[in-house]
């Protein structure tokens, strides 16, 4: 993965800093445990391979080996908690935007936290606030997103697909984390 292709994205603050793991457990479990240190706003935890990837309600998030984006965003927003209602659906149409001007393919939003291709879920979308007595320490934005991915089990086949299944090609995924992050800043700071 080409990092520093990455932190020449056109954001101020979002993708500057990158920890990148070949393996960790998850990329969310991880923030967690540094998002309260001094100078990782904007850092994104990013990982070839999660062996406990968090999706939501509890549920396991497969990441395929050099295939896919298992990534996490720490923010420290200086807002109120409220300005931040509806921000899963715009982190999903900050992805959708990006795989629209990338590829010129339109992914579905199920709501709150899900993007569908041909109604198969091919991105997860996981967030955490922690606030201490109505203040923000930390928000944590984390993303599975199955790019590259071509061996699903046989629970998650008729479930979940990924760019290449889809179109029989493989996607560069610095492009897609890069136009994201992008996107995001820019829908973050309205």
């Amino acid at each position: 993965m080409n990092l520093e292709w990455i932190k020449n994205a056109n954001t101020k603050k979002i993708g500057k800093q990158i920890e990148y793991f070949e393996e960790i457990s998850s990329t969310h479990i991880y923030a967690k445990t540094i998002a309260i240190e001094e100078n990782v706003d904007g850092k994104i935890i990013l990982a070839e391979m999660q062996t406990n990837g968090i999706g939501t309600k509890g549920r396991q998030w497969y990441t395929g080996k050099n295939k896919n984006i298992a990534m996490t965003i720490i923010l420290k927003p200086k807002c109120k908690i409220d300005q931040l209602e509806g921000l899963t659906i715009a982190i999903a149409k900050s992805m959708q935007q990006a795989i629209q001007e990338l590829y010129q393919v339109h992914l579905e939003i199920k709501e709150p936290n899900d993007l569908m291709l041909n109604g198969k879920k091919i991105c997860g979308i996981l967030t955490e606030i922690n606030t201490m007595s109505g203040k923000i320490h930390y928000l944590l934005i984390s993303l599975g997103f199955n790019v590259n991915e071509d061996c699903f089990s046989k629970e998650t086949q008729m479930l979940a697909t990924s760019l290449k299944k889809e179109f029989a090609k493989v996607f560069q995924r610095e492009e897609i984390i890069k136009k994201f992050i992008e996107i995001l800043e820019k829908e973050i700071e309205r």
